[in-house]
């Protein structure tokens, strides 16, 4: 069984969960293959941008309870290695140089809101649920707390992390986990437009922007300085640079929006 199913359509890579039967929920081989299909999509330098979404009613539903019940009998050793796997996916994810545009319906619990949060954009239907559920379980939301941070609004989603309360769309847009919310139904639509918006930019600007995006907060003022610098000198005299450059002076479109 393929726990994803990647679709190609126009340079864009529809990466969809595929265990609709229990709302797409996480197991180690759905982790490992989620793991595996983005660095293969890092490797391809014809695509433009990846969607992910989820097959069914949810969008995801966290750890699979079969999962969990494993999980009871693990030694310290074994959950180590179990979350070191988890965070290798959402760094797999993050690291995608490509722009990864979610889109979410129907409930995105526990795990779930480690996708939500490694995207670059998120396109989230009305009427979804989003939850923090760890802390009811007494556990914690510690793997994608790493990734959440670097999103989220602090005081925002800090409540929501501690209370496990179920929030709406418009709550997780405020905490900066969802960049826009849509009518029930229309998300494919809205992503269409929005991916229109990514094929403006040139693909390797795009890709070397996420880049810097995802390295600079680590760097001190001067590496900070040196690999800016750097980068616009090298962006500036690379084919692409040229012709993006001369396009817009002399008034015509570059190649990559024909």
């Amino acid at each position: 069984m393929n726990f994803i199913v990647v679709a190609e359509m126009e340079q864009v890579a529809y990466v969809k969960l595929n265990r609709p039967d229990v709302r797409n929920a996480f197991n180690p081989e759905m982790i490992a293959e989620i793991t595996e299909t983005f660095h293969r999509l890092e490797e391809r330098t014809d695509l433009r941008a990846v969607v992910l979404q989820g097959e069914g009613k949810s969008f995801c539903a966290g750890a699979d309870l079969n999962w969990m019940r494993e999980m009871v009998n693990f030694s310290y050793h074994q959950n180590r290695e179990d979350s070191l796997e988890l965070f290798g996916m959402f760094e797999a994810i993050a690291r995608c140089t490509l722009p990864v545009i979610g889109m979410v319906h129907g409930a995105a619990f526990g795990g779930a809101l480690g996708l939500v949060a490694v995207c670059d954009e998120v396109i989230a239907e009305e009427g979804t649920q989003f939850c923090f559920s760890e802390v009811k379980l007494g556990i914690a939301p510690a793997v994608i707390s790493a990734f959440v941070q670097r999103k989220a609004v602090p005081g925002k989603v800090r409540p929501l992390m501690l209370s496990g309360v179920v929030f709406n769309p418009q709550v997780a847009q405020q905490a900066g986990l969802v960049t826009e919310v849509v009518p029930a139904g229309e998300g494919h639509n809205f992503v269409q437009k929005v991916l229109a918006n990514y094929r403006q930019g040139g693909p390797e600007a795009v890709r070397e922007t996420k880049k810097l995006l995802n390295d600079i907060a680590g760097l001190t003022w001067e590496q900070q300085r040196a690999r800016t610098t750097h980068l616009i000198a090298d962006r500036r005299a690379s084919d692409e640079g040229q012709e993006g450059l001369k396009s817009f002076l002399e008034k015509h479109e570059p190649s990559w929006r024909k």
